[in-house]
């Protein structure tokens, strides 16, 4: 839909959600736009996604004792090497799904903000702070259901069926899957404020700077902010990133892990290896941030500017 069909009105749907703003999109377009980037990199870096979460998850042996960081990723690699196929697929499904359930309600606070704000597609600090709290009770249970997926490969060899998690959660009126929603919160600020409103900025800075001076694009570009932003983002939420593994991978039926207990557990990690115990998954995490920041905004800005390419060849460009 677009500014000349505006006066279309639907339920619980701003009067002006479809309508082209200056910026060439309406929100509408920006809104879908950020979930078709998302969809893409979720395809792409599921399988790195899968191996940083083993490797954090065996940071203990049978016995319950931290074991060293280099055992762990043996064994996150021994999982791979038996279940390639499975491993690097395990949890797309959910992640497909929380594309909806996670991003529409995180992206539509974030971008309803900022055009609430007049920053358009390019959302600022507040708009980014406000989407990453008000959006955690919906993006939880997804993360949580993925995580479970995954959770017992080793002992198993395969995923974790999706309707077999939520028989499990519902047996205790689902609680268990808002389990990990504090840390989600930080994490979510984190990635928001660095991924979200941070790469954009600094991409358009280098893109300025150096791209303009040189033979570089828009990906080289971006690639370039990706790499210098995700090394910050990743020591930010590796700390993060682990309490949340050490919460949502505990069987459901067994005793939750508190935030208090996820912490202990890490401390206890950092007592026996030092910060590699607290950093489980850091180089991984690095890589991996590099990958879906770039798949990420290359996947957005693709379709951004098919919808702007659309509606200036159609005329709905509101006149200066």
């Amino acid at each position: 839909m677009t500014s000349k069909q505006s006066s279309m009105s639907i339920p619980g749907i701003p009067d002006d959600f479809f309508v082209v703003k200056k910026t060439g999109l309406s929100q509408a377009q920006a809104l879908s736009a950020y979930l078709g980037g998302s969809a893409f990199q979720t395809v792409m870096d599921n399988p790195v996604t899968a191996y940083r979460q083993l490797v954090q998850q065996y940071a203990k042996d049978a016995a319950g004792k931290p074991v060293d960081p280099k055992i762990a990723s043996q064994e996150a690699k021994a999982v791979f090497r038996a279940h390639p196929v499975s491993a690097s697929l395990s949890g797309v499904g959910p992640r497909l799904i929380g594309v909806g359930f996670k991003r529409i309600p995180k992206f539509g606070i974030l971008l309803g903000f900022s055009f609430f704000l007049g920053e358009g597609e390019n959302p600022g600090f507040a708009a980014a702070t406000a989407a990453s709290i008000l959006s955690a009770p919906f993006i939880n249970p997804i993360r949580m259901i993925e995580k479970q997926q995954r959770a017992f490969f080793k002992q198993t060899g395969h995923t974790k069926p999706i309707l077999e998690i939520m028989r499990e959660a519902a047996a205790q009126r689902f609680a268990p899957l808002f389990r990990g929603t504090i840390p989600l919160m930080g994490h979510s600020l984190a990635s928001a404020l660095l991924g979200l409103v941070g790469q954009p900025r600094l991409q358009k800075y280098i893109q300025k700077e150096l791209g303009d001076k040189t033979s570089l694009g828009r990906a080289a570009t971006g690639l370039v902010a990706s790499s210098i932003v995700s090394p910050i983002y990743v020591v930010v939420t590796n700390p993060l990133s682990r309490l949340e593994v050490i919460m949502q991978t505990s069987a459901i039926a067994g005793k939750p892990y508190t935030v208090v207990g996820a912490v202990k557990e890490m401390a206890a990690d950092m007592a026996a290896f030092g910060m590699r115990g607290v950093f489980r998954g850091q180089g991984i995490g690095i890589a991996k941030a590099v990958i879906s920041l770039t798949l990420f905004h290359e996947g957005r800005h693709a379709l951004q500017d098919a919808f702007k390419n659309h509606n200036v060849a159609n005329g709905y460009l509101p006149e200066e």
